[in-house]
This record gives structure tokens, C-alpha cells and sequence, in this order.
């Protein structure tokens, strides 16, 4: 097998920032302008998931569970020497397979076995190692929980920085001074809304 070498793109992450801005004015007199703002930032797809499964069929659904299971808890003993490589066992499904008359006529099982790994060359040795008994259902390369969030934070802080910039040119432009209401920040599909 060759190298995994993966290609280690930036996925943005989006800060959405939507506000009410009030403008106090003489005694009771109050303005209200809905102002946006967002921001992105970067984040590096450091972290490699691999899928992999074991899958068989025949006649006797107890032997296909033993051929499959032991084809995984090779699996699993073989990443055992990769202490970079993060191993789970995942899904295991067995189902009928039917013949004519609606019959059936054997099994087929399959189960999964998960790899996750921020070290990519240990990675793919032991996909080298692993693909001549099992099969590779996908591979992916995407940011970890802490560069994501990182990447969230920073983009958190450029979207309220973004968010004042504007709502100074505003209140300048009215010549008086601004207050938020309220405050919805959104980050990836997130909303927290601040009273």
C-alpha cells in the first residue's frame, strides 16, 4: 500500500454575531438598529478517522459472528503496538439474505473498527497492516476537538471586535452613544443568545 499521505486542507469556522444596538436619545427616545457581523477562521485538519470493517457471509449466522469477531480482535490486537492510534470497536450488523420465495438463504455480518490519529504515519502503517484482512470504508481528514474550538475562540473574538468597529461607525454617525440589548452569538451551526 502507499504512504497515506493526506492533504491537510483549512476548514473555516463561521462566528455569527447578530445584535440589537440602542441608541439612547432624550428621555424615553430610543433608537434601535439590528447590526450583524461575523468572522472565520481557519482550522487545520490535523486529525485522521479511519473506518474499517470485517465482513462475511454464509449459511450459519454463529460462524460468520466468529470468522467476523476474530477478524476484528486481530484488528484490534495489531493497533495495540500503535499507542498514537486511538481503536474502537464500532457497529456490527447481521442480516438475512433471501432467496427465491422470499426465503432465506444465508447471512451476512459485518462490524467496524474505528482508528483516529493525529500521528497520520502511524496511521497509515497500521492501515498497511490491517487492509489484508479488512476493508477500509472511509478516511477522513478534519480538525480535533481542541484545534476546532481553538479556531471557534479566535473566531468568537474577531466577530465581537468586527461587531464594535461597526457599531461605533453607526453611533458615530448618530452622534451619541450605543448600548446592546441583546446579543445572539452563532459558531458552527451554534447559537447562544445573551441577554
Amino acid at each position: 500500500m502507499k504512504a497515506f499521505r493526506p492533504l491537510l486542507q483549512a476548514m473555516p469556522l463561521l462566528a455569527l454575531l447578530f445584535a440589537t444596538s440602542a441608541t439612547a436619545a432624550a428621555a424615553g427616545n430610543v433608537t434601535t438598529i439590528e447590526l450583524a457581523a461575523e468572522a472565520s477562521r481557519p482550522a487545520a485538519n490535523d486529525l485522521a478517522r479511519a473506518t474499517l470493517f470485517a465482513e462475511a457471509s454464509g449459511a450459519a449466522p454463529g460462524e460468520l459472528a466468529r470468522r467476523v469477531n476474530g477478524l476484528i480482535a486481530d484488528g484490534l490486537k495489531t493497533a495495540e503496538a500503535y499507542s498514537s492510534v486511538k481503536t474502537q470497536s464500532g457497529a456490527t450488523h447481521t442480516y438475512p439474505v433471501y432467496g427465491k420465495g422470499n426465503r432465506i438463504e444465508g447471512w451476512r455480518m459485518r462490524s467496524e473498527l474505528t482508528l483516529e490519529s493525529a500521528d497520520t504515519a502511524a496511521l497509515s502503517e497500521l492501515l498497511g497492516k490491517l487492509q489484508a484482512s479488512l476493508g477500509v470504508a472511509s478516511l477522513a481528514m478534519l480538525p480535533a476537538p481542541e484545534t476546532r474550538k481553538k479556531a471557534e475562540n479566535e473566531a468568537m473574538i474577531d466577530a465581537l471586535a468586527a461587531f464594535k468597529a461597526r457599531a461605533k461607525v453607526i453611533a458615530d454617525a448618530f452622534g451619541k452613544p450605543y448600548r446592546i440589548s441583546h446579543l445572539t452569538i452563532s459558531s458552527s451551526g451554534r447559537r447562544r443568545r445573551c441577554p
